[in-house]
This record gives structure tokens, C-alpha cells and sequence, in this order.
């Protein structure tokens, strides 16, 4: 697991969603030898539960996550999982 990594997606997603839940999975363990960890990027998984959602389509909360990313999606994110929630739907969950 690279902490350092996992830390930056964090604060990232922090800063531009304020969410109310953030979960960061590191699953580069997992795709060991896959062709798109030889480069040194990591896989993630992300649930992110936040209002800035609300009113949005899967599309465009997908987009929002990758846009506070920004370069990280370039420079140390090879694969990304996302789970974009509102509250109102993570509490129906």
C-alpha cells in the first residue's frame, strides 16, 4: 500500500467535495504485473458520500471526482473504482 498516494487522493477529494464520508482503497497489491502498474501508477477504489452531488447524474459525479484528482489521474492513478453518493443516498444504503 503506498500511504503517500492514498493520503494525496484524500486530500484532494477533501478539498474540492467536501464529502461527509471519504473511503480510499489501495488495491495495487492486487494487479501486481498487470500491464498498467509497470509504469508505477496505482489502482484505487474511492466511496465518496457528499452534497456537492446532489442534482448530478453518475456521469457528472464521476467527472467531478476525476477533475479534483486533476494531474494525480496522470501521474500516480492508473485505475479508479468510484462510488459517488449523496447523503440521502448513502443513508438509503
Amino acid at each position: 500500500m503506498n500511504a503517500a498516494r492514498v493520503e494525496k487522493i484524500q486530500q484532494c477529494l477533501q478539498q474540492a467535495l467536501a464529502p461527509l464520508e471519504l473511503r480510499v482503497i489501495d488495491d495495487s497489491a492486487r494487479h501486481a504485473g498487470h500491464a498498467g502498474a509497470r509504469d508505477g501508477r496505482g489502482h484505487f477504489n474511492v466511496r465518496v458520500v457528499s452534497a456537492a452531488f446532489a442534482g448530478m447524474r453518475p456521469l457528472a459525479r464521476h467527472r467531478a471526482v476525476y477533475a479534483a484528482l486533476g494531474e494525480l489521474m496522470d501521474t500516480d492513478i492508473h485505475a479508479l473504482g468510484v462510488e459517488a453518493l449523496t447523503p440521502e443516498e448513502a443513508s438509503m444504503a
